[in-house]
C-alpha cells in the first residue's frame, strides 16, 4: 500500500515537471519577456543612479570651469583697471603741469614791464611767529638777496636767503617784513606790516595826520624802501580804527594773495627800483 501511494506521488510529480517544461519551450518569448522585466527591475535603478552620478559630475566640472574663467576675467579687469588708474595719475599730473604753465604765462603777461624767473613752492611755514616759503630756483637760476616775489594777485615778499637749488622767501604777513606802500586814489603813504593774528591781513601804521583812508581802497607798493617795485599791488582796505589819538590810528589791509592757496610765483630778476 504504501509503496503504491509512493509510486503516484513520484508519478504526479514527474507528469507536473513535464508539464512545466512543455509551457516553456512552447512560451518562450513570453518567458523571455518575464526574464527581461525581472533583469530590468533590477538593473534600471542601478543604470539611473549611475547616470545621475555622471550628469553630476559633468555638470560640476562644468561649474569649476565657469569658476576658473571668471578668475581669469576678474584678473585681466584688474590689471585693465590698474591700466587705466595709471592713465588716469598721469593725466592728472599733465594737466596740473598745463595749469602750472598757464599761471607762468599769465604771470609774465601780467608783468611784462619786467624780467621775471617763474617758480613754484615745495614748502611752507605759516605759522605765527614765521611766515616763510620756499621755491625751487636758486643762485644757479641767478636768484638773489631782496628779490621781489609776486604772485598773479599781487606781492608775495621777497627773498631773504638763497642756496643754489632753492630760495627762501619772507612773505609780507610775516611779522618782522615791512612795506612801503600807497592808496591807490589818494596817494597817501602807508606802512604794511604782518600780524600773528591772522594770516590773510596786514596793519597799517603810520598814517599822515591828515590822512584820509578810504575802505574798498586798493593799496599798493610806492617804491621806497629799496626792495620792493612801485605799484605792485599788495591788498586792499578792510577797516579803518576809530582811535582818539591820531597816531594810534591804523589801517586792515586784506591781502591780494590768498597765501594757504599759493603755488606757483615769479620772481622779478630785474628789480629796478622806482621812486616817482
Amino acid at each position: 500500500m504504501y509503496k503504491k501511494n509512493k509510486a503516484g506521488i513520484i508519478g504526479i510529480i514527474i507528469t507536473i515537471i513535464v508539464l512545466i517544461l512543455i509551457v516553456i519551450f512552447s512560451n518562450g518569448e513570453r518567458n523571455t519577456s518575464f526574464f527581461e522585466n525581472v533583469v530590468n527591475k533590477l538593473v534600471m535603478p542601478i543604470q539611473n543612479g549611475l547616470t545621475y552620478l555622471k550628469n553630476k559630475t559633468n555638470g560640476n566640472d562644468a561649474f569649476f570651469a565657469d569658476v576658473e574663467a571668471l578668475k581669469t576675467e576678474n584678473d585681466k579687469l584688474k590689471k585693465q583697471n590698474s591700466e587705466l588708474e595709471q592713465s588716469l595719475r598721469e593725466l592728472e599730473n599733465i594737466k596740473t603741469e598745463n595749469q602750472t604753465l598757464k599761471e607762468y604765462l599769465e604771470l609774465n603777461q601780467k608783468y611784462s614791464e619786467y624780467k621775471t624767473l617763474p617758480a613754484y613752492i615745495i614748502n611752507k611755514d605759516i605759522s605765527n611767529y614765521s611766515k616763510t616759503i620756499i621755491i625751487n630756483a636758486g643762485a644757479k637760476d641767478g636768484i638773489k638777496e631782496n628779490m621781489t616775489v609776486i604772485a598773479d594777485k599781487g606781492l608775495v615778499g621777497h627773498v631773504i636767503s638763497v642756496t643754489d637749488s632753492t630760495a627762501k622767501v619772507q612773505t609780507i604777513i610775516d611779522t618782522s617784513n615791512s612795506v612801503s606802500c600807497m592808496m591807490s586814489t589818494n596817494k597817501d603813504s602807508i606802512v604794511c606790516k604782518g600780524t600773528l593774528e591772522n594770516n590773510t591781513e596786514l596793519k597799517g601804521v603810520y598814517l599822515p595826520a591828515d590822512a584820509n583812508v578810504i575802505q574798498g581802497d586798493s593799496v599798493e607798493t610806492s617804491g621806497l624802501g629799496g626792495i620792493y617795485p612801485k605799484g605792485i599791488h599788495v591788498g586792499t582796505v578792510k577797516s579803518v580804527s576809530s582811535a582818539k589819538n591820531i597816531t594810534d590810528r591804523y589801517a586792515t589791509i586784506e591781502t591780494a594773495v590768498d597765501f594757504s592757496k599759493l603755488d606757483t610765483v615769479l620772481i622779478i630778476i630785474n628789480n629796478t627800483i622806482s621812486e616817482e
